[in-house]
Order: structure tokens, then sequence, then C-alpha cells
């Protein structure tokens, strides 16, 4: 089978998850194509994302003829479905958080999916987040009949599902995964009950790489690292707070943070502000290598962030052997508990300073213990190889639902045009 797999940038460094599952889709005998509609314009540390780059189309590279021709192609293979699909671009007008033009430039990067899925001969389009991506998904799959999911993470989608067209998008998927309860739930408050049955619950997995790495026998004094992109909703300042009460209190500590983005001046002057320099690195991005020593090279692993879906970075520590400080908020109770970790409210610096002191004073065997509990959460939950099988499952019981929709409505056809023979 044969599946085309479309996200609006890919490959990222906070994408790896996705890297994980098309990898994972290949070893169960799925072929999967690569399109996105850009690059990554920040330059790729890990090999594998490098390579995964070189194995990707880009929709806004190269020449812009093409949009012309998958224009006149479309209209030459059927004007009335290239119809349908301009009014379904229209209708996401509506109630849009973008300018009402942005909809008819998802239309053009739909036509050019549309001619490389059609191309490539793909029997399932899917996408990953349910925004800009999984309309252009929707809008291919008016425009060639090939059916369509995406999975839904539950972050960026939920700070204006209102706006996002979520009951059509989940109207014309042929299924939508959300990876936790807690996104399931979200998406619940937003599309028809009679939906509803299109949700599906897929956990994202981590591979051998994390899951088959022997849990390290030294525990580190007073290292934290933190790993997240430099972006408002991660809550870096709050944390900088949190670290600016312990230097107060005379707690010794060092904190690694890996990440780059936009909020990495404000971050560089409150570290300089809050008389962190001493006590802080910002290490930038790094490669999934680098990642797990630092992980692994920390007591714990902190995340301060103000809304998530499931992080997969938390998978990441506890598969590794590492308690997680993290808030209470999104999914991630679904992965954390007192067994492997602290839950703090989000946005205050003083619990997040409470749960790193405690971190700090617990005996090195009840960190052993909480990172062995962590480890098994993961094994139990999010093993990649698992999530893989699951997900060619479905896109293979899809396929053969479309095979036999076909086989029954070919008699009827048949028979409908021997009947108007009869009455000729």
């Amino acid at each position: 089978m044969r599946v085309c797999y479309f996200v609006s940038e890919y490959p990222t460094v906070s994408h790896t998850f996705i890297r994980r599952e098309i990898a994972e889709l290949e070893r169960n005998g799925i072929s999967v194509v690569r399109v996105s509609v850009r690059g990554n314009d920040r330059k790729l540390v890990d090999p594998d994302d490098i390579r995964e780059k070189a194995r990707t189309r880009f929709i806004m590279e190269g020449s812009k003829a093409k949009f012309v021709v998958a224009l006149a192609t479309a209209m030459m293979r059927s004007p009335s479905t290239l119809a349908k699909a301009t009014w379904a671009a229209i209708k996401m007008m509506r109630r849009t958080s973008r300018p009402a033009p942005f909809h008819l430039i998802y239309l053009a990067e739909a036509l050019v999916l549309a001619q490389w899925v059609i191309e490539e001969k793909a029997q399932h389009i899917h996408s990953h987040f349910a925004m800009n991506g999984a309309e252009v998904a929707m809008l291919c799959h008016i425009l060639t009949g090939v059916p369509y999911s995406f999975t839904v993470h539950g972050s960026d989608e939920f700070d204006r599902p209102e706006y996002l067209g979520l009951p059509a998008k989940v109207k014309h998927a042929a299924f939508v995964p959300v990876v936790s309860s807690y996104t399931g739930s979200q998406m619940r408050r937003w599309i028809p009950i009679e939906e509803w049955g299109k949700l599906l619950l897929l956990r994202c997995g981590l591979d051998a790489a994390f899951l088959d790495t022997p849990l390290p026998t030294v525990v580190p004094k007073s290292r934290f690292v933190i790993v997240a992109r430099l972006s408002s909703e991660k809550g870096h300042l709050v944390l900088l707070q949190a670290l600016a009460i312990l230097v107060r209190e005379g707690v010794p500590f060092e904190m690694t943070v890996i990440g780059d983005g936009p909020m990495r001046p404000q971050i560089e002057r409150a570290i300089q502000e809050l008389g962190l320099a001493q006590h802080v690195e910002l290490a930038g991005a790094r490669s999934n290598a680098d990642v797990r020593t630092a992980i692994r090279g920390a007591r714990a692993l902190v995340l301060s962030s103000f809304i998530e879906g499931v992080p997969i970075v938390l998978m990441e520590a506890m598969a590794l052997g590492r308690p997680v400080i993290a808030t209470h908020v999104g999914g991630i109770p679904e992965l954390v508990d007192r067994d492997c970790g602290w839950l703090v409210p989000a946005g205050s610096a003083e619990r997040l300073a409470e749960a790193m002191k405690q971190c700090l004073d617990a005996p090195d065997t009840v960190i052993q213990a909480m990172g062995r509990s962590g480890r098994g959460h993961v094994l139990e939950r999010h093993d990649v190889a698992r999530q893989g099988r699951e997900l060619a499952a479905l896109f293979r019981a899809e396929q053969r639902e479309e095979a036999a929709a076909v086989d029954l409505a070919e008699p009827i056809v048949l028979q409908f045009r021997r009947s108007d023979l009869v009455k000729g």
C-alpha cells in the first residue's frame, strides 16, 4: 500500500515523532511518499532529519509554473470536482483567524498535492495537526477522491479551535487519530456528535534508540534539563523565575536549555536580569543523540509549559529512566503521576521551584525508582512499533473499505446501464 504523508513543515527538529512514525510504517510494508509545503529554514542538526529532507518533495520550492499546470490539469480532469473543492475552500473562509485569500492559497497547494498523489498512485493521504495542513489534505481528498486522515495533537489546535473548520475537516476524513484522551475530549467540543466515532486514540511512540537504552546507574546531583522550542507556550520565563528563587535560597543547581525559537532574545535578557548566567546554559538546537545524552546527564527533565497535548520529550526522559517535573496541563497527567515525577500548576514559579527542590533533596534511590516507574509507563503505552502496526492496520482497513465500495457500486452501475439499453 502507498500512503502520502503531508505536513506543512517537514522535517523539523520538533517533528521527530513523525519521522519515527513513517519509519515504522515502512517496516510494516507501507510505502510512504513525503510531501511538505516548505522546508525548514532553520538548520537541521540531526543526521536523520537531513536524510529525511532529501526524501521529501516541497510544494513551495522550484518553479511556480507547477501551480498553473496543476490548475489546468484539474480543469481538464473534472471541472465539477474542481468547483466542489473551490466551494469547500470558500466555505472555510467564513470563520477564520487568517485572511480569506489564504484559503485560496491552500487550494493552490492542494492542486499540486493532488497531482503528485495521482502521479505517485497514493491510496491514502495522512497529515499531522488539525491546522493548515489538514485543510490542504481535505481539499486534495475532494479533488482526487483519495481518502485522508489527520492526527490531532492538541496544543496549537486548541488555541483558536473555532477558526479551524474542525467539523468540515472531520466530516471529510476517513478517521482522525488523537494522541491522548484529553485531545479527544477537546475535539468532541467542536465537532458534531455523529462524527465522534471517527476519533481514534493512537498514542505517539518512541523507537529503540530510547526504549532499548539501558537505564543509567549514576544519578546526577544538581543538573536539570529542559528540551523545548523557545516559544511563549513553553513557559521558559516562568522557569527562569523559579530558578531565581533557587538562587536566592542558596540551592545549588545547573540548568541546560535545549532548543531554539523566537523567544531566545527575551530569554537571554531574563537570564542576565535574574542573575542566572552562572547557572543556565542555552545550548540551542541539538541532535537526537545529543538530547539523549543531555537527559541522561540530568537529575530530572523540567517542562514549564502553559499548554500541551502530550509532549514527546517527557516520554523520552521517562524512557531513559529520568523523573520529570512538568505542569498539570493538557494530556500530561495521562503520562506523569507521582510515581515518576512532579506535576505543578502552570505559571507558578513558586510551585515549580518547590518541586525542583524536592527533586534535589530526594535520595538517589528514590530518583532511580521514579525513573524505573516512568520507563515502565512508556514501554507499556508509547512503543512506536505498536503505534506503527495500529496505524498501518487503519490504512489497510480503509483501503479495503474503499475497494469494497467500488465492488458494490460496479454491479449497480452496470444494471442501470443495462436498464437504459432495455428502455431504449
